[in-house]
């Protein structure tokens, strides 16, 4: 069955941290809460834990209420985003220390922190002391320790947050493949989309302490609940009346009160139907990024081919991937 949230709300005197959030997360999957620093992520996970006490609503696991289970009983694993190792331990007993204090047998412990470091893709990395470490292998074993006991449920606090952005990237595919292989249950709360993208099965949008959208990560992507959310998301512009009904209808589509569109929605084409000045051209190590003043739509950005030359003041044609457009609900007018 697995975790259930029910109209949770947290209050710290008249400030409601965390307001009204329901949420489902099911056996072997992975549910990314997203949103920015202050929604009240951080403190939902927390109460999921046992370490923040409900003001409202309930939290319960397999169908069973965990209003009256401590943390220490609740069968759930913490990992933050330092990893908080043990400096003086070394990997293979900071990876043991969950099963010591369960008394496991030391064979049973020995064998299980082998098992882990394979898993993590860290054999032969026992005697290390985490000071030697990088800082994608120090969370590799932060996450082995959180894996030891097998918990039913393990809590990712901004797992990769203090990891710089091609570590980051490496290892949030990686991270998604352990799960996947140890087949645990995970909650994770972070403010990168591309974090929330890369390991989650599943997406909720949290904004000033309530759930704003919630669902699959591919249909949360490409419906958007409203343009808060759309640019949360990565969509780089919303076009809104007359602007958004141009560009749709050059898309194809019927029109709609406002379009959400990234970055890469606009490419160069000789042949294509929109017609642009360009503002700014700069190069990048995949393409040529622009911006560009469009007719009857106004400022837009819009990518070339890498070895396409063009320059402020030129005039080019843009075609419209579709895939890189959302479009917003009547219903998000404001």
């Amino acid at each position: 069955m697995g975790l259930s949230l029910s109209h949770v709300g947290v209050r710290y005197g008249a400030t409601a941290a965390v307001d009204d959030v329901s949420l489902d997360l099911p056996d072997g999957e992975v549910l990314a809460v997203l949103g920015p620093s202050g929604c009240g992520k951080s403190t939902l996970l927390r109460a999921v834990a046992g370490l923040e006490p409900l003001t409202s609503g309930s939290v319960s696991f397999d169908g069973t209420d965990l209003a009256a289970t401590p943390t220490h009983r609740r069968g759930f694993a913490l990992m933050f985003q330092d990893g908080q190792l043990f400096a003086h331990l070394t990997v293979a007993r900071n990876v043991a220390y969950p099963l010591r204090l369960r008394r496991t047998p030391r064979a049973a412990t020995a064998a299980r922190v082998r098992e882990l470091l394979e898993l993590v893709g860290l054999p032969g990395y026992a005697d290390r002391l985490p000071a030697t470490l990088s800082g994608g292998e120090r969370q590799r074993v932060a996450l082995a320790r959180a894996l030891a006991v097998e918990p039913r449920l393990i809590l990712l606090d901004e797992p990769l947050s203090a990891l710089d952005a091609a570590l980051r990237e490496r290892l949030a595919s990686d991270l998604r493949g352990i799960l996947r292989a140890a087949g645990t249950t995970a909650l994770l709360v972070t403010h990168d989309h591309e974090e929330a993208f890369a390991l989650a099965d599943r997406l909720a949008v949290m904004r000033a302490g309530r759930v704003v959208q919630q669902g699959p990560i591919d249909e949360v992507w490409r419906e958007p609940a409203d343009e808060s959310t759309a640019l949360f998301l990565g969509y780089a512009r919303v076009l809104r009346d007359e602007p958004a009904a141009r560009l749709l209808g050059a898309a194809g589509l019927p029109p709609s009160y406002a379009v959400a569109v990234r970055r890469s929605a606009l490419v160069a084409d000789p042949a294509g139907p929109v017609r642009a000045r360009v503002e700014q051209a700069r190069a990048t190590p995949e393409q040529v990024r622009l911006v560009v003043a469009a007719e009857g739509i106004g400022t837009l950005d819009a990518v070339a081919p890498l070895g396409t030359h063009v320059a402020p003041g030129e005039e080019v044609g843009l075609r419209v991937d579709v895939t890189r457009l959302a479009v917003l609900p009547i219903t998000a007018r404001p």
